[in-house]
């Protein structure tokens, strides 16, 4: 067996669980889910009881083969002083988890552009930074946009690759990287599979979430076009396996890297199986996910010996 086929096997395929849904893990785990990753937003991340989710956690895989990727906290640690509070903890005990990633946004200082940001993201991200090297543990940034952009924004500054080299040349540190998907850079115009390959090796957790780009719709509205909702009129989000990612070839770079950790899918997005197929569609993506890691091997009948 190869490297890069070994690495392929190590890949978990599993899924993001909100903090709220900890009581669905042991459904989640015997439908065949490798790895959850916890899901906690705003005040939720600030007020959670990290032992008592830790218990429910470890309670609720038994004795399934499943880890938790990350723990992950959406907040704006740049603008709050109790979003620090809150990476710390998280930070602090990541290790009830089992878990080495914490992940999240990168914060900016609201609607000011991302060069703007990174004088208050060195001085919190260098501090947490050390706290998480010192306690083992690896920051991942997502890259949403916030619904945001290079000039203005309030949640976000790591969802261009400028913004990225910004970032990791002003906090030189190898425990922080990213957790990627391609659904948002596709909904950027960027092509992921291109990206992935310069990135790859700061990728530290992936997002099973794809994208749908409309290119008829594209052509003929042009980039700046929205439904009243806000949602873009030429794309939309959709569950792997129903949308425009190869996700053979992304499973295969990061394979190709050595990469180690999970693609946890990311639900609740895809308007066309949301609802009450929302579990449907994620045990459809696990399959298809598992398929593109590759099938189990079974020894040739004719090879004997």
């Amino acid at each position: 067996m190869s490297v890069a086929t070994d690495n392929r096997s190590r890949i978990r395929v599993g899924t993001i669980l909100h903090g709220d849904k900890l009581d669905t893990i042991p459904v989640v785990a015997h439908h065949g889910f490798e790895s959850i990753g916890l899901y906690l937003f705003g005040e939720v991340a600030r007020q959670i009881d990290w032992p008592a989710a830790a218990e429910q956690v470890r309670r609720g895989i038994g004795e399934a083969d499943m880890v938790v990727s990350t723990l992950s906290i959406y907040v704006n640690a740049l603008a709050d002083p109790a979003d620090v509070t809150a990476w710390e903890r998280a930070i602090d005990n990541a290790h009830l988890f089992e878990c080495d990633i914490v992940a999240g946004f990168t914060g900016r200082v609201v609607d000011q552009p991302v060069h703007d940001s990174m004088r208050r993201f060195t001085e919190v991200f260098g501090e947490l930074a050390r706290r998480a090297a010192d306690r083992g543990v690896r920051i991942a940034f997502e890259n949403w946009n916030g619904n945001g952009n290079w000039w203005r924004g309030d949640w976000n500054m790591a969802h261009h690759p400028s913004a990225w080299e910004m970032i990791f040349d002003a906090v030189p540190s190898d425990n922080l990287g990213l957790q990627w998907e391609p659904c948002h850079q596709m909904m950027l115009l960027m092509d992921p599979l291109r990206q992935l390959r310069e990135w790859a090796p700061k990728v530290f957790n992936v997002h099973g979430k794809d994208a749908e780009v409309s290119w008829d719709k594209l052509r003929a509205v042009g980039v700046d076009s929205f439904e009243p909702d806000g949602s873009l009129t030429w794309a939309r989000a959709r569950t792997p396996g129903f949308g425009d990612t190869n996700w053979h070839g992304v499973i295969d770079v990061l394979a190709e890297n050595g990469y180690r950790g999970s693609i946890d899918i990311e639900g609740f997005h895809d308007d066309q199986h949301g609802g009450q197929s929302e579990f449907t569609s994620q045990l459809t993506a696990l399959a298809y996910l598992k398929l593109c890691r590759g099938i189990e091997p079974v020894p040739n009948p004719w090879e004997r010996g």
